[in-house]
């Protein structure tokens, strides 16, 4: 007690190392609020993927076509979209407090996808997947805000972390079925469920206010935040590179581990195939895609964000033309450019959102992020059915070719971007 008092007293006689105590004390502040809304974003973010890694046993259990499996993953996307296009024209995210926004919202993904579990059809299933996605509007952009609120001056690798912490979440399933491969598929959607509820209590229960934490008490219905975005040349233009990015990301996310199992088969590892395809998948989409989010943020906040995201962008692209070829060839080789495809396809991806935090009115960034994903979670069904269209068509071999148009679309958006004045 005497040394705090002490402390205290000596910081009181010296104004600048008061001064510095305060500067610590809230980037201490901001480290506990960045990770635990990091934690809350992994655990909450299982239940995305939750019904695509048991897709199998569902083919056989409803007796599904490549289209209808495609559409089951696809309809998140879509719940997804639905509700961030509602969202948006409502300024939910700028007009309530974030936190129990985000709370609420991981408590009903964690019971619609729980009842997932004892859907008795295609229909239902799909469903029942929507409105996880519809859940998950409240998640992922309220997420973003909340990083942005606490991190205004290393936004870049804020956000890069946050979406580190999605893209594990995204693959945490795959590593679920790794270790329960002989349990009911069931196991794998609850346990899914279970971490969601986690997420849940971790918001409501340990993450504090942000001290100037601001939200409108408007009830009105409003375009004008819609309107503002939209007009807005930089903030389009970063929404451009985004949408190029999104072509690919989803698609990569949902098709690479079918990919791989089939991969695997095919050069005679079909007895440890399931449980290696399982495995290899989180580690490519989870870690080194978490790995590839830090450090892109860390760079674009140093080298700039258009520089990062074309980068990034350039390299997926190319990896999705060339990870084709690897098919059926020797395991080492698969994973090798698996890899540096999982961490380039998400690397840039958290700069997109922070760039529009950055390029938008402070009134406006919730409805902007909002409207961002909106349309880029559109452009993923269409990728997403496009592979489970043309795969049987194009094989394995050329199917990926199909996805690399959109980063390097998306470069040539990031570079305007670049030559523009707000950049």
């Amino acid at each position: 007690m005497w040394i705090l008092t002490s402390g205290y007293a000596r910081g009181m006689a010296d104004p600048l190392k008061n001064q510095e105590y305060e500067v610590t004390s809230r980037s201490i502040g901001q480290s506990r609020a960045l990770l635990l809304i990091a934690a809350a974003e992994v655990l909450t973010l299982s239940v995305w993927f939750s019904a695509s890694v048991v897709s199998s046993p569902l083919q056989r259990l409803w007796h599904l076509t490549p289209i209808e499996v495609a559409l089951l993953t696809a309809s998140v996307q879509l719940g997804f979209v639905v509700g961030a296009v509602a969202a948006s024209l409502t300024a939910l995210a700028d007009r309530f407090d974030a936190r129990r926004v985000l709370a609420l919202s991981a408590l009903l993904a964690a019971g619609v996808n729980a009842l997932f579990t004892v859907s008795s059809s295609w229909e239902m299933g799909m469903v029942l997947r929507m409105l996880t996605g519809l859940a998950m509007v409240g998640v992922y952009p309220i997420a973003v805000k909340l990083v942005a609120e606490w991190s205004p001056r290393h936004r870049g690798s804020a956000v890069g972390i946050l979406v580190g912490a999605l893209t594990v979440g995204s693959a945490l399933p795959h590593l679920i079925l790794f270790f329960g491969i002989s349990a009911p598929w069931q196991s794998v959607v609850l346990a899914s469920s279970a971490l969601a509820l986690l997420g849940a209590g971790i918001v409501t229960f340990f993450l504090p206010a942000h001290p100037q934490q601001r939200a409108s008490k408007s009830g009105k219905i409003s375009l004008a935040s819609l309107r503002a975005v939209v007009t807005n040349k930089a903030v389009m233009l970063t929404n451009y590179g985004y949408f190029g990015h999104m072509w690919e990301l989803y698609a990569m996310w949902t098709w690479f581990p079918t990919f791989v199992y089939a991969s695997f088969v095919l050069s005679g590892h079909r007895q440890a195939g399931a449980a290696l395809a399982a495995l290899s998948s989180f580690l490519i989409i989870g870690i080194a895609g978490a790995a590839g989010s830090v450090l892109g943020g860390r760079l674009a906040d140093r080298f700039g964000r258009t520089v990062i995201t074309s980068v990034a962008m350039g390299t997926s692209g190319l990896c999705a033309l060339v990870v084709g070829f690897t098919f059926g060839g020797p395991i080492w080789i698969v994973l090798l450019v698996g890899t540096i495809w999982g961490i380039a396809v998400v690397a840039d991806s958290a700069q997109f959102s922070a760039a529009v935090t950055e390029l938008s009115a402070v009134e406006n960034v919730g409805t902007a992020l909002t409207m961002q994903t909106a349309v880029g979670f559109v452009i993923t069904i269409l990728s997403i059915n496009l592979v489970a269209a043309a795969r049987d068509v194009l094989g394995w071999h050329w199917v990926f070719v199909l996805l690399s148009a959109g980063p390097f679309l998306g470069v040539y958006s990031m570079l305007r971007l670049r030559a523009h004045a707000s950049s």
